[in-house]
């Protein structure tokens, strides 16, 4: 009778933990303030999920048809306050809305495709005043049938550069360089970019060989325009790939999703299509991708547009959400699908997940509405009483964990970083985007879920400037903001016996031994020796005014040791 007793209280357990983890949304858009309705706008418009002001809340800008403005809304602990900025004229018909850091001022600059109108970018002046510079930037104000826009640093030199898909047959797609000076270059030809229109809607900026080079996918409309994939050569010039890697599909792509699914440190590709099916490229780590969309179960079979990867209830796993043309109306087509990722390499739908979800969807993105540590879905829909906000209801029995970077030698957002983080056994990786999926944008805090672990071994950032920043022992269930350069000091203190700081360092840096110093040679990253010193004391300054900005080495010698630490000139 008692053994009888137990097994019952351990199914009971059971089917509670198993009702616990169920994933759960509801469609909060109107209770938290936000009342948006797009239009009825060709092939949908943006939306943005980006904390655009950095008061530490997740923001919503949505993205518009003809004749309506771009709609700004500031998220107030969780709530939502419409915000009318400096913008005029903007009531052409939006497609994708960027914010980024153009200039490293740690104030967030904003960029506005539009296919009936020229491009738009405005300096952000501080505290949100904002400034047209689209004419002095060189930028084309002429209207090139522009969608997606993508931002990264191609040729890592710490400034953010733009890729914008234009979908047209004339018009080719244009890859602008940051001058680093509030102006762009076009520079498609010297770069390798294909100056031949091909109905592109979006691409991605994305490291997929992990060769330290952001590389360019580009989903292009039509089977007579197959996807590209652009190999960054580290020269500046880019190859197409698109063959020898297996990405150059020959479908009506849409978005181009970018997310390392099965936590292999590889990043995948998952691209939306018509009814003949979604596409999903799954990194081999060899240089080639398999298209895995079938024995994944996420073809989706419907009229596919957005798409984004998240975990959903954390359970240390990335579940997929894809919205669609489609409202329920016609029989077998889905609106939208949630998949559920079973953790052995394939998804199950539960569009249970997501109840009422029935629009016609294009664009979507994630954040964190009221930074409990479990995503929100945003999406814009068109010709719908309201946009769509799925606030995560799931019940929050796993663990969490929030990064956020911020560049020093690499750019002020810290665009093109993979973050990697290893707990209980297990390592899971992030790789920080600028305009992504279709014309959408993600929070800039990753999310990373823990299930049940409370403490994570580490967590490594490597930063397209080169520099790798490691943080040990960190507890679960909290926000981590990563400067780059910052632990450096901290592993200096742990592994050196001599102590050098400040890391990074302006003008003087200090270098203390416990044995006379006898020598101080500093290196920069190709073995030149820069600085040299005989001190023979025990504490050393070392004027390092003249050096740019970069990475150096430190030798280091007394009697009996010698060692080298590496530091960040700012």
């Amino acid at each position: 009778m008692i053994a009888r007793y137990q097994i019952t209280l351990f199914y009971v357990f059971l089917i509670c933990n198993g009702l616990m983890a169920q994933v759960t949304f509801s469609n909060e858009a109107s209770n938290i303030g936000i009342e948006a309705i797009c239009g009825n706008s060709l092939y949908g418009s943006g939306i943005t999920f980006f904390d655009y002001d950095n008061d530490g809340w997740d923001d919503i800008t949505i993205a518009s048809a003809q004749g309506d403005p771009v709609r700004f809304f500031k998220n107030i602990n969780g709530n939502f306050v419409e915000q009318t900025l400096n913008i005029a004229n903007n009531n052409w018909r939006n497609k994708q809305v960027n914010w980024v850091d153009i200039d490293n001022d740690g104030d967030n600059d904003l960029f506005i495709t539009s296919d009936t109108s020229g491009n738009k970018l405005y300096k952000n002046l501080g505290n949100m005043i904002m400034e047209d510079i689209t004419a002095s930037s060189g930028m084309l104000t002429e209207v090139l049938v522009s969608y997606g826009a993508s931002w990264g640093d191609y040729n890592n030199d710490g400034f953010l550069d733009v890729f914008v898909s234009n979908r047209h047959t004339n018009i080719p797609n244009v890859l602008y360089k940051n001058n680093g000076d509030l102006t762009f270059t076009i520079v498609n030809t010297e770069a390798g970019i294909i100056n031949e229109g091909m109905l592109s809607f979006c691409s991605a900026f994305f490291d997929f060989n992990n060769d330290g080079y952001q590389d360019i996918y580009v989903s292009n409309d039509k089977i007579e325009n197959t996807n590209i994939l652009y190999k960054n050569n580290g020269d500046g010039t880019f190859t197409d790939v698109s063959d020898v890697s297996g990405t150059g599909i020959a479908i009506d792509a849409m978005s181009v999703t970018i997310d390392d699914f099965n936590a292999d440190g590889w990043m995948d590709i998952y691209v939306t299509n018509d009814v003949v099916g979604n596409v999903f490229l799954k990194n081999n780590g060899d240089g080639t991708f398999t298209d895995i969309a079938e024995i994944t179960n996420t073809t989706f079979n419907s009229v596919g547009w957005g798409a984004v990867f998240l975990d959903a209830d954390n359970d240390s796993d990335l579940d997929l959400y894809v919205s669609g043309e489609h409202y329920g109306s016609v029989p077998g087509y889905l609106s939208s699908a949630f998949y559920k990722n079973n953790n052995n390499g394939t998804f199950s739908i539960n569009n249970a997940a997501v109840p009422g979800d029935l629009a016609i969807s294009y664009s979507n993105a994630i954040g964190d509405t009221d930074n409990d540590g479990y995503p929100e879905i945003v999406v814009n829909n068109i010709n719908h009483d309201n946009i769509f906000l799925w606030k995560n209801n799931t019940a929050p029995t796993n663990n969490w964990l929030k990064v956020k970077l911020e560049g020093t030698q690499s750019n002020k957002n810290g665009i093109g970083s993979l973050i990697e983080i290893f707990a209980n056994g297990n390592k899971q990786y992030r790789y920080t985007l600028c305009g992504e999926g279709y014309l959408s944008q993600n929070s800039a805090t990753e999310i990373f879920g823990l299930g049940a672990t409370s403490n994570i071994d580490y967590i490594k950032v490597k930063w397209l400037s080169g520099i790798e920043d490691i943080i040990y022992d960190i507890n679960a269930n909290q926000y981590l903001h990563i400067v780059e350069g910052t632990t450096l000091s901290v592993d200096d203190a742990v592994l050196h016996a001599f102590k050098v700081y400040p890391n990074p360092v302006k003008n003087i840096l200090y270098i203390n031994g416990n044995k006379t110093i006898s020598d101080v040679a500093i290196y920069n990253i190709l073995g030149q020796n820069i600085l040299s010193s005989n001190p023979n004391t025990t504490e050393v300054q070392v004027d390092v005014s003249s050096l740019e900005k970069g990475v150096y080495f430190v030798n280091i010698s007394d009697a009996t040791s010698s060692e080298i630490v590496k530091i960040i000139k700012q």
